[in-house]
């Protein structure tokens, strides 16, 4: 995968000396920009527009979020009360499959909840009637596959022949959309209105016959919303279209969208070595700090790349293939050498581990107008200990 990181913004002036190293620090400001730039989309377009914590559960600034969304969507029950106890508004939660023990507590946590199956659903109605009789305004939605793939790999193509996430639109029948409010499909990843467009135009027809008996349509993540070449408008109109055509209210989940740009993670040069071209090894690591370098796999953007040496830079883990990338340097690095890689806020954060006991990066706030600081985490061995026995 390409890199979908802009220019670093603010962070071009920030002394990366400031902060611990390893160390992810968010520009409030940038978010706050992105988050403002989603609300106006929200508000042009009738849509709601819910933080996926699945992408950015930074809960520090959870009240940034809060003033501009509509809520939040969850993944399961840790999400879940993570989005109760921080932020405000509806929450929206959606699992591949739910545990049992967690269903109810999840009722009790959840606005909407959105189910991967008719069997999922059906299993769990007695649960819903009786959280209803609690008292609780549950809405239940469906997870629907559109059958329309737009996502180039397929690790993150959650329409790709053989996926476990959604129903097929062309398995369901008319008994599997009783007690059903609305229907979830997310197709996309890291992309433009074009592909969403098709995606809709794809799965429209199909879904005509239900939407009737529909109250939303969420149309999940996956969209660049704040990327600067996004085309917004146009995303205005076709959220104004699909709610003029289905009479069904549009709900947008976007995760990275929202910190996009907003963060970077420093780390600093262990060590220089040779074997086959310059290799510098850093204390931050590909599998235990961003471990979608080695997923996708993509090579992300470094601060200020620029000359002609060529320097690999890997993790200090045992892993073998804990290699970042290939970059350029005007000189070999130097021990005590600090750098950063740019659009690193979402996700890297949420997938941190801490694996071969290495260190979790500490969290920093910045706020590029005032140039405040704060590093509002740091991580010990405890973490480590926790969770193991």
């Amino acid at each position: 995968m390409e890199t979908q990181a802009g220019d670093p913004g603010a962070f071009a002036d920030f002394d990366l000396g400031r902060v611990p190293s390893p160390c992810f620090v968010v520009d409030e400001v940038k978010l706050d920009a992105n988050l403002a730039a989603l609300a106006d989309v929200a508000q042009r377009s009738g849509a709601s527009m819910y933080a996926a914590l699945k992408a950015f559960a930074m809960w520090s600034l959870a009240p940034n979020v809060s003033r501009s969304l509509s809520g939040t969507c969850t993944s399961g029950l840790w999400e879940a009360r993570l989005a109760n106890e921080k932020y405000d508004g509806t929450v929206v939660t959606y699992a591949a499959a739910f545990r049992p023990h967690e269903v109810d507590e999840l009722l009790d946590l959840s606005d909407h909840i959105i189910f991967n199956t008719p069997r999922q659903h059906d299993r769990f109605r007695t649960n819903i009637e009786a959280a209803r009789a609690r008292g609780r305004k549950i809405s239940v939605g469906l997870r629907i596959n559109p059958e329309h793939s737009e996502v180039e790999t397929p690790r993150y193509d959650p329409a790709a022949p053989g996926s476990r996430l959604g129903t097929p639109i062309s398995q369901l029948t008319d008994r599997d959309f009783d007690g059903v409010d609305g229907v979830h499909m997310h197709s996309l990843c890291e992309q433009g209105v074009e592909p969403l467009q098709r995606t809709w135009e794809a799965v429209a027809p199909a879904l005509a016959r239900w939407t009737d008996r529909l109250r939303w349509i969420n149309l999940g993540g996956g969209h660049h919303i704040t990327r600067a070449d996004y085309d917004r408008a146009t995303l205005v109109d076709l959220v104004g279209s699909i709610r003029a055509e289905t009479h069904c209210d549009v709900h947008l989940e976007p995760g990275e969208a929202i910190a996009l740009d907003a963060g970077i993670l420093v780390g600093e040069v262990l060590d220089v070595m040779e074997n086959a071209g310059h290799i510098a090894i850093a204390d931050i690591s590909a599998t235990c700090h961003m471990p979608d370098v080695l997923e996708a796999p993509y090579r992300p953007a470094l601060l200020g790349e620029s000359g002609d040496v060529q320097v690999r830079l890997g993790g200090p883990s045992c892993l073998a293939g804990d290699t970042i990338g290939t970059y350029a340097f005007e000189r070999v690095p130097e021990v005590g050498q600090r750098f950063a890689f740019l659009d690193q806020a979402h996700y890297s954060m949420v997938k941190t581990t801490t694996f071969n006991g290495i260190g979790l990066p500490a969290i920093a706030v910045w706020n590029s107008d005032t140039d405040e600081l704060r590093v509002v985490r740091e991580f010990t061995d405890d973490e480590y200990q926790r969770r193991l026995s």
